[in-house]
């Protein structure tokens, strides 16, 4: 996800304020006063603790989407997150994709597995092919069939609705969603119906938010998913804040801020039982080109695999 502007009119302040008013509790540790050393010490405390779910990267430094890549690789990259999380999700299920839910369900781990859309149709039928497969071998928690496809404008509604209906007839009882930003859910109903569970991407960085304002941003977020979702379960399948790379009207990148939104995210997230997926594990350097300098560095590891923030934790 990226910054887009555009939907940013069509919101009704009034709706909105009302719909997610009894989410936002502002219930995050202030961290202004912490000093460097005593914020590295907490993040890492707080990632020790563990996460519910993590964005699975898959592709090192000088690899992208298109290259196909070995069960090695991801199964090396799965030892190195499996002991601070629950979950992981993929984004695709083919070129090495289909690895990481098998690698995943080997190493006791669960997964929300993606198919990727596009407006290629033969790509989405391998995809769709792929995920159904991967789930019928018992590797699929949770399947997701798109992400922000409606967001980038790839399909139709009633292009990506079949989609959805395909996987739902094929696998009954493995829960089926479609992941988007959280506010698509409330413009498309009828998607948000086809839906087992609403699978929402919450980013306050790419909507220009403070840092200090951030969670509760990401509560509102959350808010106006759950309020169309109408009591389905909603998951926060991607938040998270760069370290650095840039900035976007008032949200700044930078190791301090990433750091300070990990731990109020996994706070929230583990005292209100809310499940979320962070984003992302490993730095990135494919991504600069769609999202900016920003892209590249979403991870908690960096490109090389090595925990970031604390120079001396890859060490112990």
């Amino acid at each position: 996800m990226s910054y887009r502007k555009d939907y940013l009119s069509s919101i009704n302040e009034t709706n909105y304020a009302q719909q997610i008013g009894n989410y936002i509790q502002h219930d995050s540790v202030d961290l202004s006063t912490f000093s460097t050393e005593k914020l590295e010490q907490l993040w890492l405390d707080t990632l020790k603790k563990g996460m519910h779910g993590i964005c699975f990267s898959m592709y090192e430094d000088g690899q992208k989407p298109g290259d196909i890549i070995s069960e090695e690789q991801v199964n090396r990259r799965i030892q190195i997150i499996k002991p601070y999380t629950k979950w992981i999700r993929s984004f695709s299920c083919v070129e090495g994709n289909e690895h990481i839910p098998r690698v995943a369900h080997k190493n006791g781990l669960k997964t929300l597995v993606g198919a990727w859309l596009g407006n290629d149709k033969e790509m989405n039928d391998a995809e769709i092919e792929g995920l159904i497969t991967l789930a019928k071998e018992g590797c699929v928690d949770i399947a997701a069939v798109g992400n922000e496809v409606m967001y980038r404008g790839d399909l139709t509604e009633d292009e990506l609705l079949d989609y959805i209906n395909q996987v739902k007839e094929a696998l009954p009882g493995i829960p089926v969603g479609y992941v988007d930003a959280y506010y698509e859910f409330s413009h498309r109903p009828r998607i948000t119906e086809a839906c087992d569970v609403i699978l929402s991407n919450c980013y306050p960085y790419w909507e220009g938010c403070d840092i200090d304002h951030s969670l509760a941003h990401m509560q509102a977020m959350f808010g106006q998913a759950d309020h169309a979702g109408n009591g389905k379960k909603v998951i926060i399948t991607e938040t998270g804040w760069p370290s650095e790379g840039g900035s976007l009207r008032g949200a700044f990148s930078s190791k301090e801020n990433a750091m300070k939104y990990f731990i109020n995210a996994q706070l929230w997230s583990a005292n209100d039982n809310i499940e979320m997926f962070y984003f992302s594990s490993f730095d990135e350097s494919w991504k600069v080109g769609a999202e900016g300098d920003v892209g590249a560095y979403w991870g908690l590891w960096n490109k090389d695999e090595k925990l970031k923030f604390i120079d001396d934790v890859n060490d112990k």
